[in-house]
C-alpha cells in the first residue's frame, strides 16, 4: 500500500530542515567571523613561543610560525582551518602541543555543570519570583521582588562574586571558595564527595544565576499581568474555574512562551558570563580555559572554545524551538517556521 504523508507532516519536516539549514550557517559565519577577529588581533603566537623558549632568531621564528600553519594569506589560512574542522580536527594548542579537542572536551563537562545549573536556578526561581508578584501588583511582596531583582541585574557579576566569597567563605567559612572539587575527598568516592562537589557549586551557581533570574522574575511578572486581563482569562473565571486551574491551563502556558523565547537569548550570556564567574572562583572550564588561551594568544583554543560555545547557543535555540511547538501547537498548524 502506497505511503502518503499529510500536507501538515511535511510542513513541519520543511520548517525543520530549514530551521536546521539557518543552524548551520550561523555556525559558518560565526566561525569565519571569529577567525578573522583573532587573527587582528594584536600579538603573534610564534614571537610568544619563541621567547618561551629562549630562541629570537628570525628563521626560528619563521620555521615555527609554518609549523603553526601562520604562514600564508589570512584566506589560505581560513580555507585551510575549515578544512580541518570539517573533519573535527581543530589542530594543535600552540602552548600545550596536544590535540585542542582534548583539550576543550576536558573542560567542557565542568561548564556545562556550571551552566546548566545555573540555567535551571535562574528559571524556576526568576518565575517563582514573578508569579508571585503578579499575584499582587503593587503589595510589599511584589516591591520587594522588584528592588531584589533589579539589585541583582544591577551589580557586576565578578563583584557579586567576590563579595560572596568574603562573606561565605573568608568570614562565615561555610562554603569552599575555589575550585570544583576536594581532592582528598573526591579519591574517597562516596556521599562525601557528593556533597563536597556541592559545596564547590553552590556559589559560582548563585552568582551566575541570580543575574539571570532578575531578568527572569521581570518578564514573568509582566507578562502573567497583561494575560491575565485579557478575555479568555475572564471567560475561565465566570465559568467557575478554579484559580490553579486557570494558572495551569491559561496562565501559565501562555507566560512561558516569552520566558523560553529569553532562555534561548540568555544561553550565550550565560556561556560569557561563565568566563568571568569561573576566573573569579578559578572553576576549571572553558571560560577559564579562554582566558588562559587569550593571555598566551593560543588562536587555535580560543577558536575551538568560540566554536564549541556557539554549537551550545545554537543548540539552546533549537530546543526552545521545538519547546515552542509542544507548549503550543498552534505554531506547526500555522507553519510557522
Amino acid at each position: 500500500m502506497a505511503q502518503f504523508t499529510s500536507p501538515r507532516s511535511r510542513l513541519a519536516a520543511s520548517s525543520a530542515g530549514l530551521r536546521l539549514l539557518k543552524a548551520f550557517l550561523t555556525l559558518l559565519c560565526v566561525v569565519v567571523f571569529s577567525f578573522l577577529l583573532l587573527r587582528l588581533a594584536p600579538g603573534d603566537p610564534a614571537l610568544i613561543l619563541a621567547g618561551d623558549q629562549g630562541g629570537s632568531d628570525p628563521a626560528f621564528v619563521d620555521e615555527l610560525r609554518r609549523h603553526l600553519g601562520l604562514d600564508g594569506p589570512v584566506y589560505l589560512q581560513l580555507w585551510r582551518y575549515l578544512q580541518s574542522i570539517a573533519t573535527l580536527d581543530f589542530g594543535l594548542s600552540y602552548r600545550d602541543q596536544r590535540p585542542v579537542i582534548h583539550i576543550v572536551l576536558e573542560k567542557v563537562p565542568a561548564t556545562l555543570l556550571l551552566t546548566l545549573s545555573g540555567f535551571v536556578f535562574s528559571v524556576v526561581l526568576g518565575v517563582t519570583l514573578g508569579a508571585l508578584a503578579s499575584r499582587r501588583p503593587g503589595s510589599v511582596i511584589d516591591g520587594l521582588i522588584t528592588t531584589i531583582s533589579v539589585a541583582f541585574f544591577a551589580m557586576p557579576l565578578f563583584w557579586v562574586g567576590l563579595v560572596f566569597i568574603i562573606i561565605f567563605a573568608v568570614k562565615l567559612g561555610w562554603l569552599p571558595s575555589y575550585g570544583i572539587e576536594t581532592a582528598a575527598i573526591a579519591a574517597k568516592g562516596g556521599w562525601a564527595a557528593f556533597w563536597d562537589r556541592v559545596s564547590h557549586m553552590i556559589l559560582p551557581v548563585l552568582t551566575l544565576g541570580l543575574f539571570h533570574m532578575s531578568v527572569h522574575a521581570r518578564v514573568a511578572r509582566t507578562t502573567l499581568l497583561q494575560v491575565s486581563s485579557m478575555d479568555f482569562i475572564r471567560t475561565a473565571r465566570a465559568k467557575g474555574l478554579s484559580s490553579w486551574r486557570i494558572w495551569q491551563d491559561h496562565l501559565l502556558r501562555n507566560a512561558l512562551l516569552p520566558t523560553i523565547t529569553l532562555a534561548a537569548l540568555q544561553a550565550g550570556q550565560l556561556i560569557g558570563g561563565s568566563i568571568l564567574v569561573e576566573t573569579v572562583f578559578a572553576w576549571p572550564g572553558i571560560g577559564r580555559l579562554a582566558f588562559d588561551a587569550l593571555a598566551s594568544r593560543d588562536y587555535n583554543v580560543l577558536l575551538a572554545v568560540f566554536i564549541v560555545s556557539s554549537c551550545g547557543v545554537i543548540l539552546a535555540n533549537l530546543v526552545a524551538d521545538a519547546t515552542y511547538r509542544i507548549i503550543d501547537p498552534r505554531l506547526d498548524r500555522e507553519g510557522t517556521a
